[in-house]
C-alpha cells in the first residue's frame, strides 16, 4: 500500500482526524480526547504494535494551541510508521492522555516530555521528573528556555556547602543546532551555527 493510499484510509478511518503535513511518514492530527482510542485501533487492528518515540512542540508562548505531543508508531509486521499529532488541553497547565496503558513504554518516554516541557500527561501511573530534579523550577526545551541554560541552587545543601557553586549554565557548544528540511535523509545532519561559547571564549552580551 502506497503511503497515500494508506493516509487516505487513516482519514477514513477515523473521522475526526486531519492530515498533518511530512516530509517523511504519514501523519495525522486528533483531537486529545481521541488520542488513546486511536492509538488503540492503530495497535489492535492496524498492526502498529510499537510505540518508537513520544515527545512535543512548543509553538512559542504566542501561539494557542501551544503544545502538540507526537506518537510514533510502528509496525514491526509491515515495516511502517504512522504518526499522531494531538494539541494539549490547556496552554498554561499542558494536559494529555497517557498511552501508558496501551504501551508500557511511554512510561519513560512521557516522564522526559513532562521534564522538559512540563506536560502532564492523565492517567500516567509515576509522573514525576526523569533528568532534572524534583523542585526544578524550569522547563529546559520551551522556547523561552535559553539555550546556555539558567543558573540554578544546587538542591542538595551538602554539596553545595562543599562546592561553594551553584549548578552554572551550560555554554552554548556549537548550538543552536539546524537541519535542513529537504533532501536525503542522509544529508539531513543537524549541524551547529557558530555561537558558541566557552572557558576560552567569553560568553556575548
Amino acid at each position: 500500500m502506497s503511503e497515500d493510499t494508506f493516509l487516505q484510509d487513516l482519514l477514513k478511518r477515523f473521522e475526526y482526524a486531519t492530515e498533518r503535513a511530512s516530509l517523511d511518514d504519514p501523519a495525522i492530527q486528533v483531537p486529545a480526547d481521541k488520542l488513546v482510542e486511536t492509538c488503540r485501533v492503530l495497535r489492535d487492528d492496524m498492526g502498529f504494535d510499537l510505540l518508537t518515540d513520544s515527545t512535543a512542540i512548543d509553538w512559542g508562548e504566542e501561539a494557542s494551541p501551544r503544545f502538540t505531543t507526537i506518537a510514533h508508531l510502528f509496525s514491526t509486521k509491515n515495516k511502517e510508521y504512522v504518526r499522531i499529532a494531538s494539541d494539549c488541553i490547556d496552554d498554561l497547565e499542558p494536559t494529555i492522555p497517557s498511552l501508558v496503558p496501551l504501551f508500557p513504554i511511554a512510561n519513560w518516554l512521557e516522564r522526559e516530555t513532562y521534564d522538559m516541557f512540563g506536560i502532564r500527561y492523565e492517567g500516567h501511573p509515576d509522573m514525576r521528573r526523569i533528568l532534572m530534579w524534583e523542585g526544578y523550577p524550569y522547563y529546559p526545551l520551551r522556547k523561552e528556555f535559553p539555550l546556555a541554560g539558567i543558573e540554578t541552587e544546587l538542591p542538595a545543601a551538602d554539596i553545595a556547602e562543599v562546592t561553594q557553586t551553584k549548578v552554572i549554565p551550560a555554554p552554548m557548544m556549537g548550538g543552536p543546532f539546524h537541519a535542513p528540511q529537504t533532501g536525503e535523509m542522509s544529508d539531513r545532519e543537524p549541524r551547529g551555527a557558530d555561537q558558541s561559547w566557552n572557558e576560552q571564549k567569553e560568553k556575548p552580551e
